[in-house]
């Protein structure tokens, strides 16, 4: 099998400016690719920090790219659908409608209509609770629960890409809790490392919820975080492999509040201080207690294509990286 992606040929990512499309232009400059029209929402922030120092063929709004791609399309190779409202909480659902479900119809549609690589980012939100477990098998779509209208917009899509038999043709990613620098734009949504780092620089503390789950001890609740520049490679080598399918992104392991709150305080040199407080009474309904990536799905992938599947960096190694390399000097990646 000859790898794509090539570099005569467009590819087109949305969400260039953000967290995880930010480092994914890294990666993809890192391995030589230079042609990449990066789509946004300028309107946000200092999130163009985020281009800084990045080498990319062209700038267009989210708002314009259609209009772009009109008299384009024919020179785009793939493109790659990371741009979404990420926000958990917002209230205006219309928008989650028309950001992302409607808008990432559209681009897929047209992908197709045009012989285009597309990949896109869904979420392990919409695994809400996760009692039908984390398993990336489309025929178990129907039977996920979301417990957000984020979760249940990016769940949409998904349920939209089952039923007109797309998982052959198009290629998606159930994000874990990624974490890691270029995310200092994303305000109460980014990592809890990030949340951390601040709290023990200004209060010297780490504050965790109390469990509202009586066979579950306060901190023990536990995420399966993954470092943003491994969802990077992740996304990016298996686009140049031709992968097609609905693949978790996670490490495959789940570490407690506490766990990571240790290792946060360890990179900083610090000795661990944690207060726990309330869960606050509109997160109850929403707060997942647990999450841990099925990755079998994603590993027989790459043994099917006869290639070793990339190895995730430790807790330890991505948190004291962010910290050391990025948070205490104030970079980026």
């Amino acid at each position: 099998m000859q790898d794509k992606l090539f570099k005569d040929r467009l590819i087109v990512l949305t969400g260039g400016l953000g967290f995880v499309g930010s480092a994914i232009l890294r990666y993809l400059n890192d391995l030589g690719y230079e042609n990449i029209v990066v789509v946004d929402d300028f309107k946000q922030g200092e999130k163009w920090k985020n281009l800084v120092g990045k080498r990319y063929r062209d700038l267009v709004s989210r708002y314009e790219l259609f209009d772009y791609l009109e008299s384009r399309i024919q020179d785009v190779e793939a493109i790659i659908h990371m741009g979404a409202n990420t926000s958990t909480s917002d209230l205006n659902h219309d928008d989650y409608y028309r950001t992302n479900y409607r808008y990432s119809v559209r681009l897929c549609e047209l992908a197709l209509n045009h012989g285009c690589i597309f990949a896109a980012a869904s979420s392990a939100a919409s695994y809400g609770r996760g009692r039908e477990g984390f398993d990336d098998d489309v025929s178990k779509l129907d039977h996920l629960r979301p417990l957000n209208m984020y979760g249940y917009s990016k769940h949409m899509f998904d349920l939209w890409a089952l039923r007109e038999d797309l998982y052959g043709r198009i290629l998606t990613f159930k994000f874990f809790n990624v974490y890691g620098p270029n995310e200092y734009h994303k305000g109460s949504m980014a990592s809890m490392v990030l949340h951390m780092y601040n709290q023990i620089n200004q209060i010297s503390k780490v504050k965790l919820f109390r469990s509202t789950d009586p066979k579950i001890a306060d901190g023990e609740q536990s995420r399966d975080f993954i470092y943003v520049k491994d969802v990077a490679r992740m996304v990016v080598d298996s686009i140049v492999l031709q992968m097609t399918g609905l693949y978790n992104i996670g490490t495959g392991v789940s570490i407690t509040w506490k766990t990571l709150a240790d290792a946060v305080f360890r990179a900083m040199g610090k000795e661990a201080v944690i207060e726990y407080i309330d869960l606050p009474l509109p997160l109850q309904s929403q707060y997942q207690n647990y999450t841990q990536a099925n990755m079998d799905k994603w590993h027989r992938a790459w043994e099917k294509l006869g290639k070793k599947p990339m190895q995730c960096v430790s807790l330890e190694e991505g948190v004291f990286d962010y910290v050391q390399n990025y948070l205490r000097v104030g970079s980026r990646l």
